[in-house]
């Protein structure tokens, strides 16, 4: 069994998908590990780091030949995949919506792709789980560039020339980025406000020790939608939620949004009218930009002024933290394939939960139902 561990060539990716403490690990179940010259450089993990923990370094080329599992972050260039075993597997984040062609790219190779953001939210994978695990350190990133963005401090000060208020800050979506904006924002010294459709998160808001901000006229979703993701909520819902964070956000110095919704568009949730009546100065970073946005006006890899508001869209937070986004992604992939392992077989077979779930294509075909349907 020989895993190889492709280098980032992405652009703005500096994670990578296996540290010399996953190689040890793959190495103790019996595999082979061989990874491409660079692939840590980001992550501030030497080629000599690899090799010290048992892997082989050498060329994409050489890292490939014969590979059996193929451990990336992005999805690699199809073009750039040759010499693997036959019906080799392929486990990374491959955008399956938005990467379509690729994914079918994959299936003519004759690849197994197992696209990892696919993991089903159940109790038995969160240790595999790559969007928590990413999310959580992106939503306390998030906070920090807003105070870097921010002319103002967060905490209030006493200081012998007078007081400094404390920033007003308010998270839209209380998923696992949410919930860390949440408490970066509270460490930081902020007034922290949240919202979010699943009424459920009122307790978690709580206790995090910031105040919730619901529409109390309408019912949303009581627990928690499909695959633990929100879904989208009726136009009843949308307008009285609208008219709520209109009133709120003109008092917010600090705005942070999470909402996604898997297959489809980020959901608007602040409109220009609404930017126009936060104060000068006030910074909104929008988590969702790269699918679209919840800011109207945001766009990913920017930040823009708008109506003297900070707009910062935000572009795959997570590599920004390499070196500790990189060891939790790569432990997600450990505990994933590791989970599976067959002594045996000497390799991980599936099974049928978890592996439908997250398969995309097999035999030369693309099979998963989510993109079939």
């Amino acid at each position: 069994m020989r895993i190889a561990v492709l280098k980032e060539l992405a652009a703005g990716e500096t994670r990578v998908a296996a540290t010399p403490e996953t190689v040890k690990k793959f190495i103790g179940l019996g595999a082979e590990v061989a990874v491409e010259s660079g692939a840590g450089d980001h992550a501030s993990i030497a080629d000599a780091d690899y090799s010290a923990a048992g892997a082989k370094v050498g060329t994409r080329a050489d890292a490939l030949k014969g590979a059996n599992i193929i451990l990336a972050v992005q999805g690699p260039d199809p073009k750039g995949l040759s010499g693997f075993a036959d019906g080799a597997w392929l486990a990374a984040g491959l955008n399956p919506f938005g990467e379509r062609a690729r994914v079918d790219d994959y299936a003519k190779l004759g690849l197994e792709a197992l696209a990892m953001e696919f993991m089903p939210r159940i109790t038995r994978a969160q240790s595999m789980d790559i969007l928590s695990s990413q999310a959580n350190l992106a939503g306390y990133k998030a906070v920090l560039i807003a105070a870097n963005a921010y002319g103002r401090a967060f905490p209030m000060m006493m200081t012998a020339a007078g007081t400094v208020s404390a920033a007003k800050a308010f998270v839209m979506g209380v998923g696992v980025a949410g919930l860390q904006a949440i408490a970066t924002a509270r460490r930081l010294g902020a007034q922290v406000s949240a919202t979010d459709v699943r009424a459920a998160t009122k307790e978690q808001i709580l206790s995090l020790g910031a105040k919730p901000i619901f529409v109390e006229t309408v019912a949303g979703i009581e627990g928690e939608g499909a695959g633990g993701y929100a879904t989208e909520m009726s136009d009843e819902y949308k307008a009285a939620q609208a008219e709520l964070v209109s009133s709120h956000i003109a008092k917010q110095d600090i705005v942070i949004t999470t909402a996604l919704i898997p297959g489809r568009p980020a959901p608007r949730l602040i409109s220009d009218a609404q930017l126009a009546t936060m104060r000068n100065g006030s910074v909104v970073v929008d988590m969702a930009a790269e699918s679209g946005g919840n800011v109207e006006g945001s766009v990913a890899g920017e930040t823009k002024k708008i109506h003297g508001v900070t707009v910062i869209g935000a572009q795959n937070i997570a590599a920004l933290m390499p070196a500790d986004t990189s060891a939790l992604f790569s432990r997600n992939l450990f505990n994933f394939l590791s989970a599976f392992w067959d002594k045996e077989a000497g390799k991980p077979v599936l099974d049928e939960e978890i592996g439908n779930a997250v398969r995309l294509t097999q035999g030369g075909k693309v099979v998963n139902e989510r993109l079939l349907g």
